[in-house]
């Protein structure tokens, strides 16, 4: 039996993810745990901590030194935050797989306070995220947002450092992580929509493993592809990369989808948003047409100097 070689960044969160993704494997083909090996790669994304990955690069820093080992051959899938992935991916790949998505909200840690709301005028409020950024402005322009680098481990710390007296996390990774009792609130999806993807797990293979297909099909989780399949063509459509504060997030009852899709720019002081519904199977043009509606709401003016 050859050992399935599991890709992964080396952050807690990112082996729990492919720890996750090999329980489901060994269960569902009734195979051991030594038939997996989990492969941690160091990312760019990783290393870069000194300035906001928007200036670096982008979403690909996370996931470019994975990818060459897939292409490559010395893994073969790689597990993913599905939203930390470009929408396009190198040729020869396919994001194939998603695992039943977790609570997509967001998730507010206060030092002081436990809502957001209660922190008093003028409080430092940490997050890496540009569209966290320009949500929490909309929100409250009067708070003070850093850059807060770093896996959750390493924010966490800051927190306590009281380099910020606050910071807005994704909920799925702290529960993926045992650590929802340092919640103090949840942020409301109407309120703070959460990025296309966050919460899924996405597992990405090179086209034409037919083994491979064969192994993750046992685990995929259809609604969940359907959802990531219109949100990636909402952020597809708009050119959506770390340097575009866009939101995003679709949600599957039997045959019917709902999308909600919003842009902001940066400073929080203008936002558009859409709503759309139809056919679970007419997902990505779902996502394309909320993407055009949108785009035409706002004017070509609105996406200038985004990049």
């Amino acid at each position: 039996m050859q050992t399935l070689k599991i890709g992964t960044r080396g952050s807690p969160l990112a082996l729990a993810q492919a720890h996750e993704t090999r329980a489901r494997l060994m269960q569902a083909h009734g195979l051991p745990e030594q038939a997996f090996e989990v492969v941690p790669i160091s990312t760019s994304g990783d290393r870069i901590q000194d300035r906001p990955l928007s200036e670096a690069g982008g979403k690909g820093l996370f996931t470019k030194e994975i990818e060459e080992a897939l292409l490559d051959g010395r893994i073969d899938i790689a597990v993913h935050s599905s939203k930390d992935m470009p929408t396009v991916l190198p040729d020869g790949l396919e994001l194939i797989t998603f695992l039943p998505r977790e609570d997509a909200r967001d998730a507010f840690i206060g030092k002081k306070v436990k809502r957001i709301v209660d922190l008093p005028r003028g409080a430092v409020v940490g997050s890496s995220s540009l569209r966290r950024q320009a949500l929490l402005r909309r929100m409250r322009p009067d708070f003070e947002v850093v850059i807060f680098r770093g896996n959750v481990q390493t924010r966490l710390r800051k927190l306590d450092e009281g380099v910020a007296e606050g910071t807005i996390l994704a909920y799925a990774g702290l529960k993926r992580l045992g650590l929802e009792h340092v919640v103090t609130d949840l942020m409301p999806l109407e309120d703070f929509p959460p990025a296309p993807g966050q919460g899924a797990i996405g597992i990405e293979a090179r086209i034409g493993d037919r083994d491979v297909e064969r192994m993750l099909a046992a685990i995929h989780h259809v609604p969940t592809g359907q959802a990531l399949t219109c949100e990636r063509a909402f952020l597809a459509a708009l050119d959506g990369s770390c340097r575009t504060p866009i939101a995003g997030h679709a949600t599957v009852a039997g045959e019917k989808l709902s999308f909600d899709g919003l842009i902001i720019s940066p400073d929080g002081t203008e936002s558009h948003e859409v709503r759309l519904e139809g056919e679970a199977a007419d997902a990505a043009e779902i996502g394309l047409d909320a993407a055009r509606r949108v785009r035409a709401r706002a004017g070509a003016k609105f996406f200038d100097g985004w990049a």
